[in-house]
């Protein structure tokens, strides 16, 4: 019932995201839409290698004896592996993205996409 909850919220946030990069015309808040969309990819990932009662996957010597069994149980370790290295690479994207609007801001003067390609021509 939970990972069914889970996985409502990510598309949730997925949509939200799209919403704002769709819709709204301010630097920061299409930022903001780009970081909630990871989030949500995030939340899926994770959402679809959870299950439930499931174990640690770390292979020890007790567990080598009885190993169908541990990997019908083990939780996969691939999601949350893709899911670290890519909230590293979304900060440091999102991170990018905020100093390019302080240069936008500064050159331009604002951050409303509309008046920025104004001035380009």
């Amino acid at each position: 019932m939970i990972t069914g909850l889970n996985y409502i919220i990510a598309m949730l946030l997925i949509t939200a995201g799209i919403y704002c990069l769709l819709f709204k015309k301010n630097l920061l808040k299409l930022v903001i839409g780009l970081a909630v969309i990871t989030d949500g990819i995030h939340l899926f990932l994770i959402s679809m290698g959870y299950r439930l009662g499931g174990t640690v996957p770390i292979l020890s010597s007790e567990v080598a004896s009885n190993l169908p069994e541990f990997a019908a149980s083990a939780v996969d370790p691939l999601p949350q592996a893709l899911v670290l290295t890519s909230i590293v690479i979304n900060i440091c994207i999102t991170s990018l993205a905020l100093s390019l609007c302080i240069y936008a801001y500064r050159h331009c003067g604002t951050l409303d996409t509309t008046k920025i390609r104004r001035l380009k021509e």
